[in-house]
């Protein structure tokens, strides 16, 4: 094939490639033809006839289009009239063609035909004195005539007019008629022959109006041309009449039926409608009939038989026709409130379905049906119920779809949005937003079925608010805002979080990320964590818009830059208050989002600068603060939505914090907002309290990363002034008590943050002095000494003593519990840095330690309040009501929410008589001391024997795994705090206090639960429990009280189990019998190792562990981040017991994947899987409900581990016996009941596949030992899937000579593998060829081998109704097993009984068939057998 030309080749290169096609001598791809000049002739001719330009005019043909260009409107195409009248042949005289095609005047003239005009009367026109003719008016003529239905013209109607004039001044009078008629009644007028004959389609008593009509309706006699014309007319009529009325009925229906068949349809249409037309006649016959009953019984009796019969065949036509007219006629009079008239334009003819809407509307009523009806919504959002019946003056009935019912689907209200009349789009928009907005309440949660938020979304809702967001008008721009606030923002959520923002660790909060994202591509399963979110975020990137807000609203949106738009609309637009407030909490909602989130929105151009300059100014109209003022624009007034904005903004980390105090004049601001008391504002008194508690809140974050405390000295005073009014708070009682509280609360959560920079002040500033230049570049000290914070601690205290002694005053205590859980959350950070101060004497610390003990928390822990804060842990813990925190009915994946909306219960976690915030803080406090005193350990026992906490973790641990989601983590992370606490203080208990042994079980088992529950962010809390806590031999109290001569015990009686646990043993001969208690006495002993080995295996959380770290021991320079890291799930798997196991089968795996040697496995490897059997041991013994969550095929897949991982490491001789052990305690009835290897399990993609990986190791290194067979023949029970058997039967099969289970180590009962009888015919076929062939033997496998025997023996004997292909086979197995040579397999086969454990065949046999499977079996061969050989014994 030839190449075309490439850019940059020269002409030689052109011409090269010109030369190599003729060369090639292939055709052209062009064809160049030479097109004929039309005026020239035809395309044949010659070249000397053609003008010499012609010769050089080439015209290009390209395959497959027309030569003439297509039109470009379609019409269509012309047909010529004298081209086919043309057509001659070349024998044809000429003269004969002219002759036919002779258009003289003699052939036009000889084809004219005179119209007889002897009888026309002749008019004169009427001589008028007007000099012009009268003008009409369209009333006149109307009023004249009465018009047909088809329009007509002024012109036409007047002639028409004009003729009907003529026509009753010519016609004989009405009486003339009548008395004509009336005087020859018999005489009959003669009828039209064709169109008088009876035809279908007449109606009612107009049937046979030609019998009594003097002149034919049809036939006038004009076309005859004489003065007798009507003369003949009517004797023709007389004539067809004479005949009719001489024929029979049958006759006249046979007559009329072979009228119908021969004429032609359209002509029959004619016929009846000129005679349905002709009224005329009709009035007449109706002004001449006086007595038509009279006449019709004067008819002949067939005449009279016709006419009923027709009228019968046509009755069912004109019930209808007169039910069609009685409708119009009824909407017309009843149902339409304005009554068309004649003279009225275009109403000549009444369409009544168009003019049908005008109707009143029926009653709407509830469908009855199984299918649910269509939602319809009121303008304020509410679900307006199907049988509503609300008055039409309300607007809710303006749609045509279901007219009868009130209100809008959410079809028509999309539709809406899309209109050119700005008040539609708008409200259209509004109510979309109010939909929204209840539907998020839960408001339809129990009246519609599905989500509306899901709903919307699939439909483009939240493009549609986008696009609504570029509109120019601005209350569309409103209305899109408003409703765009009600689908991303919760204020409920807004609440809450700011509730807790003063707990503790409440400032650090999870990312609103959507924990629905789509999976990563396989690809980028072994990328760390950088690349994969570099990956994620270009992938991200390359997806279209709605792809992404698929998944992620906030991110889509952030995609379509709405930012941009937001900072458009504030800074241009200056919308009015409310969408100013919207906007910000849209902000607010996407800063919440993600580090990322916050940077865009930092990056956008003059966004902050505008609401930094618009909303938080320094000065504004004082007016503002007077009451009844009307607040028109929020533009120029400071406002707290904004403050709160930029704290959350700076919650996305430490860089942009530092931005925003250093760009952006915070500090300047914060100064300003938090020097001035809240009354002295000129804002509303509550706007004023939000406003300084938010500066005081964005402070406090600033502070948490070391910055901003430069202005702690210079606002001091201040801070003091408030210290000192705390206690004013007490006797407060108005309405704006709470507030205060808050702003108090967020003023001692910020000293708490400033106190922590404080504390590593001194330590800062001694690496700073020691440090070398070859170290990292230090980090520079605060500019806030531990002698600035040192004077705070009086003052808190004092306010602390004082709230406390209000603790019995349930709704003072409920109020002020905010200020005090802060109050003892500072008091523990401050004794905690007290303590490492290198200027403090240790032993005042002490003695201030032991005073605070003596004065405060002891007197605080005995009262009875106390008591009941504990009893009601229960009722309030998340873990014990999974319900409270479970997602909101109208929750969508892709939209982050706390499921708030509504408000919690009060007994609830984060409720308003939840008692968790106090206890967590009072725990962190005692926490804290008794780390610094160890002495005084002893003094705080009375706290872990509160009856209500040990209810709370005795149910707490038992729940199973709560479901982690964005609406559940942010309360179960202040729980686990609280656990984490108790545990803490356990720990320090059980070294100290001797009879703290009775509660280290339920503590240990607490510990490991929340060990597989902690989630990100906690990594520093699960690093402790594993270092302290899990590992314990404390809390392990049954190694020390004879926990492992109980097992051995166990063992001997056989406790709990049905039959006895046989343990397999080993291929290697010389391993000794080891019990299961000298097993669990080595493993105890091993806990430090075991502890060592795993926290070796989870180095790899070591970056995140550094900052949690960071942030629970208060190092605030190093905090990055207020975001906790993103949750998808706990920071531990649930089979965590496992994973050195796991992690060292996946190293072996990848290894042999990549092609590399084995030898990279860690030289102790036989100490890690030891280490790891023993701890799972430990567990399965002593704590086996906490692993119950983990399904026991997944414990099995895992044990399989030990197997695939190195070639013969399963033979060594610790590892044999821990497997032996574990397998024995699997193999219980109870956990074999609640197998199941089909379901799928967590961590594995297929458990086909990681058996067959253990067949092949089995075939490989197996050395025929029994504990590796067990483990291959326990998927090979009945229940499991047969693809597992078949695998080994089928594929396998070499594997059957090495599976030599003795039955006697065998620990699964047999029946489970005999029991039901198989039915698959594939593997029983399989089955008996292996038994037949000798590839499966009792010598070799025996327990396959009774299996085997038992299946195939029920099958060959099973007399079942079955398919036709299943009949054939068993009956050709029996006849092939009684022909078997070997006499031992054919004895087995024939005389199979039941399965015998006992037996050294593992079954017994019978020593006679019994007579119905003699019987069968003599039928199936032919054979007549009369005894049965005796079986031997075998």
């Amino acid at each position: 094939m030839l190449s075309r030309p490439k850019p940059g080749e020269s002409e030689a290169d052109l011409l090269r490639f010109q030369n190599q096609f003729l060369a090639s001598r292939a055709s052209p791809a062009v064809k160049i033809v030479k097109k004929a000049d039309k005026r020239k002739g035809k395309e044949g001719s010659t070249d000397a006839e053609r003008p010499p330009l012609q010769d050089s005019k080439d015209v290009v043909m390209l395959d497959g289009f027309p030569d003439t260009l297509p039109a470009l409107t379609p019409v269509p195409p012309k047909k010529s009239k004298i081209k086919s009248a043309s057509v001659h042949f070349e024998d044809e005289d000429p003269e004969e063609r002219l002759e036919s095609h002779d258009q003289h005047i003699t052939a036009v003239l000889s084809k004219i035909i005179e119209r007889d005009t002897s009888a026309v009367a002749v008019t004169m026109p009427v001589p008028t004195g007007d000099p012009f003719p009268r003008t009409f008016h369209r009333s006149e003529i109307k009023s004249e005539v009465q018009l047909g239905s088809g329009k007509k013209s002024i012109f036409a109607q007047k002639m028409a007019a004009k003729r009907a004039a003529e026509k009753a001044a010519t016609a004989p009078s009405a009486a003339e008629c009548v008395e004509v008629r009336s005087a020859a009644p018999d005489a009959l007028d003669p009828v039209g022959s064709v169109g008088e004959a009876p035809l279908p389609g007449s109606r009612g008593d107009k049937d046979y109006d030609f019998l009594t009509s003097q002149r034919p309706c049809l036939i006038t006699g004009e076309g005859l041309g004489s003065q007798k014309s009507e003369e003949e007319a009517q004797a023709i009529h007389k004539e067809n009449l004479e005949k009719l009325q001489s024929m029979s009925e049958e006759e006249i229906l046979q007559e009329q039926a072979r009228l119908l068949a021969q004429l032609d349809p359209s002509l029959v249409a004619f016929l009846k409608s000129q005679r349905g037309n002709n009224e005329g006649q009709k009035k007449e016959l109706k002004m001449e009939l006086n007595r038509p009953e009279e006449f019709v019984e004067s008819l002949p009796v067939a005449q009279h038989g016709v006419r009923s019969s027709l009228s019968m065949q046509e009755s069912g036509l004109e019930e209808c026709v007169r039910k069609e007219e009685n409708m119009k006629v009824e909407i017309m009079d009843d149902d339409l409130p304005v009554k068309p008239r004649k003279e009225w334009i275009h109403m000549d003819n009444v369409e009544f379905e168009k003019l049908e809407w005008m109707k009143d509307l029926p009653s709407p009523r509830q469908k009855k049906t199984k299918k649910g009806m269509q939602a319809r919504f009121s303008l304020k959002g509410e679900l307006i119920p199907a049988d509503a019946d609300l008055p039409t003056h309300l607007g809710l009935h303006h749609h045509g779809e279901e007219a009868e019912r009130a209100g809008y689907s959410l079809q028509e209200l999309f539709h809406l949005s899309r209109s050119q009349v700005t008040q539609q789009r708008t409200l259209a928009l509004q109510v979309l937003g109010r939909i929204v907005q209840r539907a998020r309440a839960g408001e339809f949660a129990s009246s519609l079925k599905g989500s509306i938020l899901r709903l919307l979304l699939d439909a483009g809702f939240l493009f549609l608010l986008r696009f609504s967001l570029d509109d120019a008008v601005e209350n569309v721009m409103a209305a899109s805002v408003g409703a765009l606030r009600a689908l991303l923002v919760s204020l409920d959520d807004e609440k809450y979080l700011d509730w807790t923002f003063s707990w503790y660790q409440g400032m650090a909060a999870f990312p609103f990320v959507p924990n629905n994202e789509e999976e990563e591509e396989e690809e980028e399963k072994d990328l760390n964590g950088t690349e994969a979110s570099q990956n994620k975020k270009l992938k991200d990137e390359n997806n279209p818009d709605p792809d992404v807000a698929r998944y992620d609203v906030v991110k889509g949106l952030l995609k379509t830059r709405i930012q941009h738009r937001l900072r458009y609309i504030l800074e241009v637009v200056r919308p009015v208050p409310s969408v100013v407030l919207d906007i910000l909490h849209i902000l607010t909602h996407i800063a919440r989002h993600s580090s990322e989130a916050c940077s865009q929105l930092l990056d956008c151009p003059r966004l902050i600068e505008t609401i930094v300059r618009e909303f938080l100014p320094t000065q504004w109209d004082p007016k503002v603060a007077e009451p009844g003022f009307l607040l028109t624009s929020l533009h120029g007034i400071a406002c707290a939505s904004a403050m709160k904005f930029i704290r959350v903004l700076a919650s996305g980390g430490r860089n942009a914090t530092a931005r925003l105090l250093n760009k952006f004049e915070l500090k300047s601001r914060l100064s300003r907002f938090v020097a001035e008391e809240p009354v002295d504002v000129p804002l509303p008194r509550e706007e004023a309290v939000r406003l300084s508690t938010e500066a005081f809140r964005l402070w406090a974050v600033a502070a948490g990363y070391g910055q901003a405390c430069d202005l702690y000295s210079d606002l001091y005073p201040v801070l003091v002034r408030i210290l000192q009014s705390l206690p004013e708070l007490l006797s407060g009682k108005s309405p704006a008590v709470e507030l205060s509280v808050q702003r108090a609360a967020a003023v001692v959560t910020l000293l708490t943050h400033v106190t922590q920079t404080a504390g590593y002040t001194a330590e800062l500033q001694a690496k700073l002095s020691s440090n070398n230049s070859e170290d990292s570049e230090p980090i520079p000290p605060p500019p806030v000494a531990w002698s600035q914070v040192s004077g705070l601690q009086p003052f808190l205290e004092t306010s602390l003593k004082k709230i406390l002694q209000q603790l019995s005053q349930t709704e003072t205590w409920q109020t002020l519990q905010p200020l005090t859980t802060t109050c003892v959350i500072f008091l523990g950070v401050y004794y905690s840095a007290y303590s490492q101060q290198p200027s403090v004497n240790p032993v005042d610390c002490l003695e201030e330690l032991e005073r605070l003990t003596s004065e405060v928390l002891q007197p605080l822990l005995s009262q009875p309040a106390i008591d009941s804060m504990w009893e009601l842990l229960r009722p309030c813990s998340a873990l014990c009501n999974s319900l409270s925190c479970s997602p909101a009915p109208e929750s969508v994946g892709s939209i982050a929410s706390l499921s708030c909306t509504g408000g919690k219960p009060p007994l609830s976690l984060v409720g308003s008589k939840s008692p968790f915030p106090f206890l967590t803080a009072l725990l962190f406090l005692i926490n804290n001391i008794t780390h610094i005193h160890k002495g005084l350990t002893s003094k705080y026992s009375s706290v872990l024997g509160f009856r209500g906490l040990k209810d709370y973790l005795q149910q707490s641990w038992q729940t199973g795994p709560p479901s982690v989601t964005p609406s559940s983590a942010w309360i179960l992370r202040h729980e686990y705090h609280l656990q984490y606490f108790v545990l803490a203080l356990a720990r320090r208990m059980a070294g100290t206090c001797p009879d703290y042994t009775q509660d280290a079980s339920l503590h240990h088992c607490v510990a490991m639960a929340l060990l597989s529950r902690l989630l990100p962010g906690s990594e520093h809390l699960a690093h402790e429990v594993l270092l302290d806590l899990a590992f314990n031999p404390e809390f392990l109290p049954e190694g020390k009280a004879g926990g492992p001569e109980a097992a051995d015990f166990s063992d001997i009686l056989h406790l709990g189990t049905s039959a006895k646990l046989a343990q397999p043993g080993s291929a290697a001969a010389f391993l000794p019998r080891v019990t299961r208690g000298a097993l669990l006495r080595e493993s105890y002993q091993n806990l430090p190792s075991i502890r060592s080995c795993y926290l070796s295996h989870f180095v790899h959380l070591q970056p995140t562990l550094m900052r949690s770290q960071a942030s629970y021991q208060g190092q605030n320079y190093l905090i990055q981040s207020m975001l906790l890291p993103e949750v998808k799930g706990p920071i531990l798997p649930s089979d965590w017991p496992f994973f050195p196991l796991i992690s060292l089968y996946n190293k072996v795996t990848n290894a042999e994947t990549r092609g590399a040697v084995l030898n990279s496995l860690p030289l102790d490897l036989i100490n890690t899987v030891t280490w790891n059997l023993q701890w799972v041991l430990l567990l399965e013994t002593w704590r086996s409900k906490i692993l119950q969550s983990i399904p026991t095929a997944a414990k099995l897949a895992r044990l399989m581990c030990v197997f695939l991982t190195g070639s013969d490491l399963f033979l060594e001789a610790p590892i044999h016996h821990y497997t032996a052990a574990l397998l024995s305690v699997y193999c219980q009835p109870k956990v074999l009941d609640s197998l199941n290897l089909d379901a799928p399990l967590p961590g594995l993609a297929s458990f086909h596949d990681l058996y067959i990986s253990l067949l092949e190791q089995f075939e490989g290194v197996s050395f025929g030992d029994p504990l590796f067979g067990v483990f291959v023949l326990l998927p090979l029970q009945k229940r499991f899937s047969v693809h597992l058997r078949l695998s080994v039967f089928g594929e396998h099969t070499n594997i059957l000579r090495a599976l030599g289970v003795p039955l006697q180590q065998f620990p699964v009962p047999l029946e489970r593998y005999t029991s039901p009888p198989e039915d698959n015919l594939n593997l029983l076929r399989l089955y008996f060829r292996t038994l037949v062939t000798g590839a499966l033997r009792h010598s070799w496998c025996p327990v396959l081998y009774l299996v085997a025997v038992a299946h195939v023996n029920s099958f060959i004997f099973s007399q079942e109704s079955t398919t036709q292909e299943t009949d054939a086979a068993r009956k050709s197995m029996l006849r092939k097993t009684w022909l078997l040579v070997d006499e031992n397999l054919k004895k087995h086969l024939l005389y199979y009984r039941l399965v015998n454990a006992e037996s050294p065949l593992g079954f017994d046999l019978y020593e006679q068939l019994p007579p119905m499977r003699l019987r069968y079996l003599q039928i199936v061969t032919q054979k007549e057998i009369t005894e049965n050989a005796p079986v031997l014994d075998s």
